[in-house]
């Protein structure tokens, strides 16, 4: 093998591993989204399960991240329980008053870069437009 093709298989390595990793955590983050709305609003896996088309097996899985829900999963959760997929993935308190909310927004925002920042604004602008 060419020693100088060594260090591009490296890095290619090291990404997929860091893209992997972040795959995995969105999963985790989603599908603990799902069981918190479920339980948030006070419904059995049955229920649940029922109004999403999905059977419990496949609820309960999903909620011991066995695996990643389809995208048309997310869309029925998101039509039938008025949420926005992103809600799926934020974990905040409901209690927190929009001055608060703001506040602990602005202190996260501090510790981005401008590139970091600038994406961000394009994130929010996007769901401006959504909703």
């Amino acid at each position: 093998m060419n020693s100088s093709i060594l260090p591009i298989i490296i890095r290619s390595i090291t990404l997929y591993g860091s893209i992997l990793d972040r795959v995995m955590k969105y999963q985790k983050l989603i599908n603990n989204g799902i069981k918190k709305l479920r339980i948030k609003l006070n419904m059995t896996q049955e229920d649940f399960a029922e109004k999403i088309g999905c059977s419990i097996h496949g609820l309960s899985n999903l909620e011991r991240n066995k695996y990643q829900p389809k995208s048309n999963t997310i869309d029925l959760i998101c039509k039938n329980f008025n949420v926005h997929p992103i809600d799926l993935l934020m974990d905040y308190p409901d209690d927190m008053d929009t001055e608060d909310l703001l506040k602990q927004i602005n202190v996260l925002l501090k510790s981005f870069p401008k590139e970091e920042l600038q994406k961000l604004y394009k994130v929010l602008t996007a769901l401006k437009e959504v909703d």
